[in-house]
């Protein structure tokens, strides 16, 4: 029988076939034979204990503008009818977010969910690299705005971005003469009752900001993303670009320390992100740029996830 796979995404007809990494995984899964289907996380429901997707049978194609062939929606028992849920839709990581975790957790054990969706709550990406703070850079969390002007006195020039942020989305560098800092740290404090997460900033983010990808805590590869000029985010989705980068010493060091504890975790599919040797974030929700490291690398990462499902599988 041949590999169900329900995948909860942002809609895949914008995903951009080159480079998006649902995709690759979904063509992955096609190319050893697997079922698969599509909901948005407001197609998930609970019932009396049946969890269940209003869910797209499709067909992936790597044809630019269309890249995947859909079939009539229907309701699928993602505990009797599939086998694996990839929980892939992007942050933000809110209660929605959460509460789409408690439940697909409750498939456990008939149903693999990955990445292990008890681990990615409790493990939010920007505060997962606490458990190795050695490799961090100096890192503020806290709504408290004596302890954020303290912590920029001592840094001077600080990165100040949302807990809970995304793709590059709301970050900002703020240098030692910027007189924006204090209507800045009201606003983020304004708009949620989360902290904020306040860093020094690291000059080494000119050369790139380099994403390794890991499958099952090993690294598979990496590359570098490297900000436009004048820019302090190197995101891809804000305008980085992406280029070929070895992994260094400090690179595998950093992998060798975080991946025991995502392979323990079930956190198959994760991508960290480094700068001049420092880890700045686990993304563990959507991780992105597999396709990256496959054409830069020659090593498939999303074709490794599949050998690690199905060795999940088969000792379950």
């Amino acid at each position: 029988m041949s590999l169900r796979v329900a995948i909860q995404t942002d809609p895949l007809e914008t995903a951009k076939v080159e480079s998006n990494t649902t995709f690759a995984l979904a063509e992955a899964a096609q190319k050893i034979g697997a079922t698969l289907y599509e909901y948005q996380p407001q197609d998930l429901s609970y019932r009396e204990g049946r969890i269940t997707a209003f869910a797209r049978p499709l067909k992936v194609q790597r044809v630019p503008g269309t890249p995947a062939l859909f079939e009539d929606r229907v309701t699928i028992d993602l505990r009797t009818d599939i086998d694996v849920v990839l929980m892939r839709q992007d942050p933000p990581f809110d209660m929605a977010y959460i509460t789409a975790c408690h439940i697909l957790e409750l498939l456990k054990p008939e149903t693999l969910v990955l990445n292990d969706p008890e681990h990615v709550r409790s493990g939010p990406e920007k505060l997962y690299p606490l458990l190795i703070p050695d490799f961090m850079p100096p890192t503020l969390i806290s709504r408290d705005k004596a302890e954020i002007e303290a912590f920029r006195t001592d840094h001077q020039d600080v990165i100040v971005k949302p807990l809970y942020g995304f793709g590059g989305g709301d970050v900002f560098r703020v240098k030692p003469e910027d007189s924006n800092f204090g209507p800045l740290i009201d606003l983020f404090l304004g708009r949620t009752r989360e902290p904020l997460i306040v860093q020094g900033f690291l000059p080494a983010v000119a050369e790139g900001d380099k994403r390794i990808i890991l499958i099952d805590g090993e690294p598979v590869g990496g590359f570098n993303r490297v900000p436009l000029k004048g820019h302090a985010r190197s995101n891809l989705a804000v305008g980085g670009t992406a280029e070929a980068s070895e992994l260094s010493e400090a690179d595998l060091a950093i992998c060798a320390a975080i991946g025991p504890d995502l392979k323990a975790r079930g956190q198959v599919l994760v991508g960290i992100d480094v700068i001049g040797g420092l880890l700045t974030e686990v993304n563990n929700t959507s991780p992105t740029g597999v396709q990256q490291v496959r054409d830069f690398t020659g090593r498939d990462p999303a074709a490794m996830f599949w050998d690690v499902v199905q060795d999940k599988l088969a000792n379950a």
